[in-house]
């Protein structure tokens, strides 16, 4: 810094010696365009210029000291991290709809209760199907038991083939129609598809009720959350059943370990990309449907990686990236070098350096901008 200061100083005061007349003649010999002559002045105060850069070169200019911070890299593990944002979601968030419209004629839970698969919700008014379905219940007890005393005479040998088969055909005949019944008469009952907690109810006991868009009630299950989102093409391959993922929620402020548990496989051709699925655990029942995540996914690892703050490496005039090392380092004093390095990828504000750098090599973390190859460190 001091020389440059002093080549400054003395050149202005080169140019200065001559005062007006200098001046005065460089302006008419432009004016005069006469190229020799300005020629032969640029010659000498070129000349003179390189007396004088001769000269600094030969003084003993003592050099700055700087006031750094340093240090010691070392072999780490290097994980490299694609971020995307996705949205938590769930399979088991429904609207609970009647399989038969009628009269609810009874309601048995309401919000914020838990239930388990199969329990009976409610019931709808059956019109009646529960006598037909008795009446047709005793039908077919009756021919059950006709057939199997038909069957009992034919075993004998006594009757004809032709009853035994009539009484046969009625029997079978009677158990289909009340299997069919049945099957009405439980659609009238609201079951739960699966355990969960009931999170909303939409309707009132004796409200007549039919299938909609509202429903009759939403039921959820946060036991069984995951994350879903889109990757980029450029990641097929990188991505598969079990990579482990962060799965940062920015309404928590928490981090929950996920696993990718699908990988689509169509890509869109709108935007080059593919779906995913994170599952992601939830013991503390804080997650819930729609909320935003922020995943990180391992897509790169080097286990035996050198690295550095990413702030720390520098580009030149070049285009060359370098660091500064500390050399003759002596307990808290050393000297600065100008490494050039071979950078790979940057992750959470570190970057590996896959050349230039070596495990315990002592690396300038600040100060940086103000220092220059061989200047004189204190740390």
């Amino acid at each position: 810094m001091k020389k440059i200061l002093s080549l400054t100083a003395l050149s202005i005061l080169l140019f200065s010696c001559g005062g007006k007349e200098n001046n005065q003649s460089i302006d008419e010999l432009i004016k005069s365009k006469n190229t020799k002559e300005l020629q032969a002045k640029k010659s000498a105060l070129q000349a003179d210029i390189a007396k004088i850069e001769d000269a600094l070169a030969t003084l003993d200019v003592k050099t700055d000291e700087a006031l750094v911070s340093v240090l010691t890299v070392k072999d780490t593990v290097f994980n490299h991290y694609l971020e995307i944002q996705g949205n938590v979601d769930t399979k088991e968030n429904i609207l609970v709809q009647p399989e038969f419209s009628g009269n609810l004629t009874s309601l048995n839970v309401k919000a914020g209760q838990r239930v388990s698969k199969g329990q009976i919700l409610g019931r709808v008014d059956d019109a009646g199907m529960s006598q037909q379905l008795a009446s047709l219940e005793n039908q077919y007890n009756l021919a059950k038991t006709t057939f199997e005393r038909q069957k009992n005479l034919w075993d004998k040998k006594i009757g004809s083939e032709i009853q035994y088969l009539q009484a046969q055909t009625q029997m079978v005949s009677a158990q289909k129609m009340v299997a069919q019944m049945r099957s009405q008469v439980s659609k009238t009952l609201i079951r739960a598809p699966f355990s969960g907690t009931i999170d909303e109810v939409f309707v009132e006991k004796g409200q007549i009720v039919a299938p909609s868009q509202q429903g009759l009630m939403r039921i959820i299950n946060l036991g069984n959350m995951y994350v879903s989102t889109s990757v980029p093409e450029t990641y097929i391959g990188k991505l598969k059943v079990g990579t482990e993922v962060d799965v940062f929620l920015t309404s928590l402020g928490k981090t929950y370990k996920g696993r990718v548990r699908q990988v689509g496989n169509y890509l869109n051709p709108n935007n080059r990309s593919f779906g995913i699925e994170v599952s992601v655990p939830n013991p503390e029942n804080l997650l819930r449907p729609n909320q935003v995540a922020k995943l990180k996914i391992i897509d790169y690892t080097s286990k035996n990686a050198i690295v550095v703050p990413t702030n720390v490496v520098q580009e030149d005039g070049t285009g060359s990236k370098f660091v500064f090392t500390v050399t003759n380092s002596n307990g808290k004093t050393g000297t600065a070098k100008k490494v050039l390095v071979k950078v790979g990828k940057s992750s959470d504000n570190v970057t590996e350096i896959l050349s230039g750098l070596s495990a315990n090599d002592i690396i300038i973390t600040e100060g940086v901008n103000s220092i220059a190859d061989g200047m004189k460190l204190n740390f």
